[in-house]
Parts: C-alpha cells; sequence; structure tokens
C-alpha cells in the first residue's frame, strides 16, 4: 500500500487460479449510478493486465456491461464479476448497479465480498442511498474504504469531497476517514481547469506522477512538501489512534519518527478490522497510458489492506430440516458449503449459477446437494434435491474460463444446475446443509401482466419459473380474487429489465394491464328477497323456491347461513343445495363482481315440486334470492387497507406525511430512529399506493424506504365506489 509498483501482474487469456484462502481478495463496489464504478473496474483490469487499452478482453468483447439491456439502458442492472490477478493475489471485484431499482444485486454482492470500495463522484457528490449502505456495512463490521472519482471534471474539488466524506461516513469519528494521496495537479488549460497528473502519498511523501503516460515514482519538488504536511500529520495520528501498540501515540508526541513501514502495517491492520477508512483518488488514464491515475494505488490497497476470507466470519449454517450445525471455517479441507448469489441464463450454456464457497472445495462433476427454503412467498418451492455439476468456470466479459476447482473463499461460475436458485445452499450430498439467507428488499410495486397471444400464454409460466428462479427480489403472484398474474418488482427500471428478459431469453411476449387490489361487497343494512327458478318446458321441469333475509354482520365475519324453515318447507335434503348457491353467488359478488362477505342469509321459507324440484334447482334459487336482496338495498365496496412504515430523514417527514394524507392515508404514529430518521406509520388504502415505490424515492430523493401489510377492509367512498362499479359494469 505504500506507494509500492506492480510487480506481477495478471495475465489475460487465462483463469487466475488461488490455491489457498490467504491469497484471495473478495472486493464489491458500491456508489451510485453514474459515480465511475464500472469505468473505474476496467481501468483495475488494465492496471493488472488483464485487458489491452481499450478496455477489451482478447477476443474484443467489454469486460463488462456487455448485456444487451445494460447497453439499451445505458447502466449497469446486474451483478459482475471480474476476477484479476496482482502480486500473486486473485482479486475477484464485483461490479454493483448503482440504481435503486436493483439493490438486489447490490446485496448479492455484499453477500459474496469480505471488504467493500465505496466509490463517490466528485462531482456529483455521496446520495442517500449510498449512506445508508455504508450505515449497513459499519453495523456488520465489513471493512470499507473510499474511492473518489470523476477528478478530471471542472468542479471537482477532492479535498472538499473528502471532508465530504468525513461528515457522512466518519460520524463520531471523522478521523476514521481520511485520504492516503493527494491529486497532483497539472498546468491549467484555457479552461482554467488544471488536469490530475498524478498523485502526492502522503505517508511516503513521494510524488507518483502519471503525466508521462507510465507511472513514475519520484522526489516531492520543494513546493509539495509544505502542502502535505497537515494532511500527512493527521492521517500519522489516525492511524496511530487505531493501532494495536498503545505506546505509539506517546512516542510520536513526544517527538519520535514513526517508521513508515509501521505507519503501513498499522494501516493496513485498521482497515482489515472495519475501523479505518481511507480515501483513495482515481482519475482517467491519459491517451496511451498503461494505467489509470490511482489503480496501482488501489490494488495495493486491496491486497495490502482488505480482509482475506480467513478473516471473515462464514453465514450460520443449520441442516435443512433446520438443526443447528458448528460455525464453518474458511478451509479448503472442510465440509462444502457454497452458496448461489446470483443466477443466470446463457443461450447456449443454460442456467449459470455464480457460487460463493465458504468452506471445502468445489469440483467439477461431482454431485452435491441443492438446499433452497425460505422464500415460498416469492414464489420459490421449498427443495432439497441432489445435482451433479457441470464445468467451472471464472467470467471475464463474455467469456468462461474453465476452472479445476473452487477452493473455500473463492468464486466461481457453476453450469447445469437446473434446480439450484439464488440463496441455495450447495453442499456434500452425505452432509446436507443450509445457510442463514441475507437480507433481501420487499418488491412493492405491482404489474400486472397477460399473454400477449395464445402462444406466448403457452410459454407464460415456464418463463415467470425462469424469472423468479434468477431474482429473489421478484415475487410472483397468481392472485385468486383478481385472477391476475402480477409481478412485484423495485421499481419502474426492474419492471422493464424483468418483462424485457422474459421476451429476449424466454421469447414469451406479455402487456402490462392495469393492477386491481382485491375488493370485496358487503350489504350496508338488512334486506329480504325471494328466489324463484320455475321452468316448464317440457319434460323434466325445474322447480325451486326460496326465501331469504340478509344482514350485515361485523368485519371478519365471512357468510353465515342460517337454516330457520319450519314444516318442511324446502326438503331438509335441499337446504345445503340453497346454501352451496348462496356461497357461490358471494364469491361471484352481487353488484361489483367483487366478493361478498360479512353477511347472515337466513333461509325462512320456500317451495318445492315432488318431481320437478332438485339440487341444482335449489342452488340456482339460492344465488337468484341473494341477487334479489341485494338489488333491494345499498351494498358497500370494501377495500382493503395496508398497515404502511416509511422510514425517511427527518427533512422530509413533513413531505411524506402530507402525501400519506393526500392519498386517504391516516398517520397513527410517528417515531426517532438513529441517523435523523423518522419511521412513519400510516393506515393508508392499497388502492392509493400502487405506485408509492416510485413516488416515495422520488419524494425523499432516493433516502426513504417503506414496508406494507395487509391490515383490513373498508368500506370505500361512495363517489369511488360509484366510479368503481361503472368502469366494472354490473358484474352481477
Amino acid at each position: 500500500m505504500g506507494d509500492r509498483t506492480n510487480t506481477h501482474p495478471g495475465a489475460a487469456g487465462r483463469a487466475v487460479s488461488a490455491d489457498q484462502p490467504s491469497s484471495l481478495r473478495n472486493v464489491v463496489l458500491v456508489g451510485h449510478s453514474g459515480s465511475g464504478k464500472t469505468t473505474l473496474v476496467e481501468a483495475l483490469a488494465l492496471a493488472a493486465g488483464a485487458v489491452n487499452r481499450a478496455g477489451r478482453v482478447e477476443d474484443g468483447s467489454s469486460l463488462s456491461d456487455y448485456d444487451d439491456i445494460e447497453h439499451r439502458q445505458q447502466r449497469s442492472v446486474q451483478l459482475t464479476l471480474v476476477p484479476v490477478e496482482w502480486g500473486g493475489i486473485k482479486i475477484n471485484i464485483l461490479d454493483t448497479p448503482g440504481y435503486a431499482d436493483f439493490v438486489g444485486e447490490l446485496r448479492a454482492g455484499l453477500r459474496a465480498a469480505d471488504a467493500a470500495l465505496f466509490v463517490v463522484s466528485a462531482a456529483d457528490g455521496v446520495d442517500g442511498s449510498t449512506r445508508m449502505v455504508w450505515e449497513e456495512c459499519a453495523a456488520v463490521g465489513m471493512p470499507r474504504a473510499i474511492v473518489v472519482t470523476h477528478l478530471e471534471s471542472a468542479r471537482a474539488d477532492f479535498e472538499e469531497m473528502t471532508a465530504v466524506c468525513q461528515r457522512v461516513f466518519g460520524g463520531d469519528d471523522p478521523d476514521a476517514v481520511l485520504p492516503l494521496y493527494l491529486p497532483l495537479h497539472g498546468e491549467e488549460g484555457a479552461d482554467g481547469h488544471a488536469p490530475v497528473a498524478g498523485l502526492i502519498g502522503l505517508l511516503s511523501q513521494r510524488i507518483l506522477d502519471y503525466s508521462s503516460g507510465e507511472r513514475v515514482d519520484r522526489a516531492p519538488d520543494d513546493e509539495h512538501l509544505p502542502l502535505i504536511e497537515d494532511a500527512r500529520n493527521r492521517l500519522i495520528e489516525g492511524i496511530i489512534a487505531e493501532s494495536e501498540d498503545e505506546t505509539l501515540m506517546d512516542r510520536y508526541l513526544g517527538g519520535e519518527e514513526v517508521d513508515v513501514k509501521t505507519l503501513i502495517e498499522d494501516l493496513e491492520r485498521a482497515v482489515a478490522r472495519g475501523t479505518f477508512h481511507p480515501v483513495l483518488a482515481a482519475a482517467p488514464a491519459s491517451e496511451g497510458s498503461k494505467q489509470g491515475i490511482g489503480t496501482v494505488e488501489l490494488l495495493e490497497l486491496i491486497t495490502g489492506g482488505f480482509p482475506t476470507p480467513l478473516e471473515r466470519e462464514a453465514p450460520a449454517v443449520t441442516t435443512p430440516e433446520g438443526a443447528p450445525r458448528p460455525a464453518l471455517a474458511c478451509d479448503p479441507e472442510g465440509p462444502l458449503a457454497a452458496e448461489v448469489v446470483k443466477t443466470a441464463s446463457d443461450p447456449y450454456v443454460g442456467r449459470i449459477s455464480l457460487v460463493r464457497i465458504f468452506s471445502g472445495t468445489l469440483r467439477p462433476d461431482e454431485t452435491v446437494h441443492v438446499s433452497g427454503h425460505g422464500l415460498e412467498d416469492r414464489g420459490h418451492e421449498d427443495h432439497d434435491v441432489d445435482e451433479k455439476i457441470g464445468a467451472l468456470s471464472a467470467p471475464f466479459g463474455k467469456q468462461q474460463r474453465v476452472m479445476s476447482q473452487a477452493i473455500a473463499g473463492d468464486l466461481a461460475c457453476v453450469a447445469k444446475l437446473s434446480r439450484a436458485e439464488t440463496g441455495d445452499t450447495l453442499s456434500a450430498k452425505n452432509d446436507p446443509l443450509l445457510m442463514e439467507p441475507w437480507v433481501m428488499p420487499d418488491p412493492l410495486l405491482p404489474v400486472a401482466i397477460e399473454a400477449h397471444s395464445k402462444a406466448d400464454e403457452d410459454k407464460l409460466s415456464v418463463g415467470l419459473s425462469r424469472l423468479v428462479a434468477e431474482d429473489p427480489t421478484m415475487r410472483l403472484e397468481q392472485n385468486p380474487d383478481t385472477h391476475q398474474v402480477v409481478l412485484w418488482c423495485l421499481g419502474e427500471a426492474h419492471m422493464d429489465v424483468v418483462l424485457e428478459r422474459l421476451r429476449s431469453r424466454y421469447g414469451v411476449q406479455v402487456d402490462a394491464v392495469p393492477h386491481k387490489v382485491s375488493l370485496r361487497e358487503t350489504f350496508g343494512e338488512k334486506a329480504g328477497a325471494r328466489g324463484r327458478h320455475v321452468k316448464q318446458s317440457g319434460g323434466h321441469g325445474q322447480f325451486a323456491i326460496c326465501e331469504i333475509e340478509v344482514e350485515p354482520l361485523p368485519e371478519g365475519s365471512g357468510i353465515e347461513f342460517v337454516d330457520k324453515v319450519v314444516g318442511g318447507a324446502v326438503p331438509r335434503q335441499f337446504i345445503p343445495s340453497v346454501e352451496k348457491g348462496v356461497r357461490a353467488q358471494a364469491q361471484r359478488g352481487v353488484a361489483a363482481g367483487y366478493q361478498l362477505v360479512d353477511v347472515r342469509v337466513t333461509l325462512l321459507d320456500g317451495k318445492a315440486h315432488s318431481v320437478d324440484s332438485s339440487d341444482a334447482a335449489f342452488q340456482t334459487a339460492g344465488a337468484l334470492a341473494l341477487r334479489e336482496a341485494a338489488a333491494q338495498c345499498k351494498i358497500h365496496l370494501l377495500e382493503p387497507y395496508s398497515e404502511v412504515q416509511v422510514l425517511v430523514s427527518d427533512e422530509y417527514v413533513g413531505s411524506v406525511m402530507s402525501d400519506l394524507s393526500g392519498r386517504r392515508g391516516r398517520v397513527v404514529g410517528t417515531e426517532q430512529t438513529p441517523g435523523g430518521r423518522t419511521l412513519v406509520r400510516a393506515e393508508v388504502p392499497e388502492i392509493e399506493i400502487g405506485r408509492y415505490a416510485v413516488d416515495l424515492r422520488s419524494l425523499s430523493h432516493g433516502t426513504g424506504r417503506f414496508s406494507r401489510s395487509y391490515s383490513r377492509h373498508e368500506p370505500m367512498p361512495p363517489q369511488l365506489a360509484t366510479k368503481i362499479r361503472e368502469e366494472e359494469g354490473s358484474g352481477a
């Protein structure tokens, strides 16, 4: 990390391998959309010798963002693994999308990684979503570093951006967030902007000059040392404060010169522990340069300061039945325990599973146990099956480079696991295990779809099941009340990608249709009616007459049927027929086609015929009687209410509460939470929050989150109920 040069770059054209966990580093890149993560990944790969100067693999393909959907959307939409080698260390770089709709891919990257590199743009600053991810990483102690990009921007200011990072990420200890290097600016151009030409190492007090197209390590000019003195002293004090040597601070304050090597060792230990978060700078390479500015320094930080898989605590494991098992160790000789962090489909290879191995060694052509549990509410069925894995490979752009094995701590792609889904555990078939799942965001944007044609309808279920296997942040619902197929997504961009993948990968064209909520009907008052079903048209006729009384009941009562027939006016064998007809009609609805609930139906009287009465006739008479009763009184439409909890920054609380009131919501309470946020609890009609996932993001500038759960049904306002009836027709 101390301004060293690369002596062992990775070679293009072969799979980067590691023979022991200590030779592995797994790092995930985190940052808002447009912060420059993908560009940085390509720059790191170039510096490591993995791609050519045009950022291309030897077959000419792009290293990242090669997916057709990503080209069309002009942004990353999926987790991408790029393995490179530096100084004999294999680095698995996980590039994640920055857009909020693809936070599921980000969480998969966090699960697979052992450290996080937060990428912030000097031109745009730190957004609320990035801050929340930082806090999540802090809560679990994940080591983090920060790299400032877009320093070539005319309005970029590294010193100001560092101060922002200290304020946002440092919390109570801003000296835990300090730069290791300062940008070295070249001569001002005609626009008055001085481009970044290199870096000044604060610890080594050396200049890393990139202006010639090569990285040149040289002594500083006379004017440089005074410029870095304050920043250097603060960095040294910050490192010493994290040192395990408690005497070091006293010696330093007493005037003793601390050896740079000692400082670097203490710095690396503090970074690996997650107690110190260095800030680095990155800028594009000059034309013809082999390296982008700051890329070598980043690679040295990753290999020297980020933890090995040996230093990470593995997820808890149980048996598939839930019995606890001993904690896993990152040991290639230990029991096999791996997790599918991403599932994709290749038109030529089929299903490809990206797997993180936490224990043991994964080898091609062996049979493993695949266990998946806990996602039934999102369309995933529990499963425990044995499968023979195919080839192991490391992705590199569009290529899949063959791996002979994957040891504990490494990541690999596994081909042809037909049942494995994202989040599943792979283990030895004679010692099956199940890993504790990671937290996934709830999809809260409903999208109702219909097959575009009969041919699409035949393929729809297969396509949807494969999408669900790939993406656990999507939930598939077959709504029994509205009879709609509903995809629950994280946002509009997520919806667009899901529908595009359905079309392009699985050949299924669908149309989005208005999403319906599950309304109900109930009687507003007591009513009585006669159901008369009499037909005489030659041959065996139909005869059934029944008289009923209907009265409303409290919420949650359902349909109650009471028999008060006296004197055998309705033969005993036909009373169940009347009830069956009433309940069938209640299911179909009596006013707008929605299920009738919370009424008591009392059978009072009726008539039968010795020959023409039948079960079917009395079912029909019961249904007719219920419809007649409904026509004589006021029918209420009941709409579902959700209990909504919105977590939002304090500055947006007023806007959120006002917006909820405008949606006919009732705010029932607020609660202060750590980090300057407020939890707002409200009860809101579901019909008003269909697009709340999109609207809240806009309202809170991406910082708000919410959850929803069904509460109850309540009568809909008369004017809105009238509008619904007009749209639906009679429905009876």
